[in-house]
């Protein structure tokens, strides 16, 4: 396991002192690799956290450009990067955050052809998808590799995030069997959401994901936490 710098223990000094974490959780995260897929509004603050508590290798799995619209709630991108490709702007962005780390950019959109290809050099796998299609895909694919899905959505005040396929746990097809969607999948446009939402959970996500990593806390599997930011109030629900 690669050893800390000097720079490094001073940029991630307020990480180290946590119990649970210290040097040799920190030298965990250095060695991770995360994919993230979807850079928009969970992916934007998954990725800037992962990239800051010193995730050594995110990818970022994104087919779309920026648009104006997605700046109320993309706090990743600024207003300069409209019609650049999300998933090469936030490589770019995450590297400025922290230079210690490296981001790999794939523009494509995660299919059943490419999920094995895409995951392969990867450890786990955060779902910040924005489409049911794309999210059965992906719950499929982390299955049958074993390997962790945390999975977060987010619709107007209201917010879902739990860890799946966690040694043994439960899949996302446990959580929603696709019947459920059959009728309305992605035949309509994205619902409206606040922009502080995404954030919110985002940042659930990437605790959830340096908890797995380091082995810190207890990891939300076969738990879901819902968050109602309308009335303030949270659930965790038993899977």
């Amino acid at each position: 396991m690669s050893p800390l710098t000097i720079e490094e223990k001073t940029r991630y000094h307020r990480q180290l002192i946590v119990p649970g974490i210290g040097e040799s959780g920190q030298e965990m995260l250095k060695k991770a690799s995360v994919l993230v897929v979807g850079a928009g509004g969970l992916g934007s603050p998954v990725l800037m956290y992962l990239a800051a508590a010193g995730v050594g290798r995110i990818g970022i799995v994104d087919s779309d450009e920026v648009n104006t619209g997605n700046l109320q709630r993309q706090v990743l991108y600024v207003t300069d990067d409209i019609t650049r490709p999300k998933a090469e702007a936030a490589s770019v962005r995450l590297r400025q955050i922290n230079p210690h780390i490296t981001a790999i950019p794939f523009q494509v959109r995660f299919t059943d052809e490419n999920a094995d290809r895409l995951m392969a050099e990867f450890d786990i796998v955060v779902d910040c998808c924005d489409n049911y299609s794309t999210r059965y895909v992906l719950s499929d694919a982390t299955f049958r590799a074993g390997k962790p899905m945390v999975y977060g959505a987010v619709s107007e005040f209201m917010g879902q995030a739990t860890v799946l396929n966690f040694r043994g746990g439960p899949s996302y097809r446990d959580l929603y069997p696709e019947e459920m969607h059959l009728t309305s999948a992605d035949k309509s446009a994205p619902p409206g959401v606040i922009g502080p939402l995404p954030g919110i959970i985002g940042a659930l996500q990437a605790c959830e994901v340096i908890k797995i990593i380091t082995g810190a806390g207890e990891v939300l599997s076969g738990r879901l936490l819902q968050v109602d930011a309308l009335n303030l109030r949270t659930d965790i629900i038993s899977l």
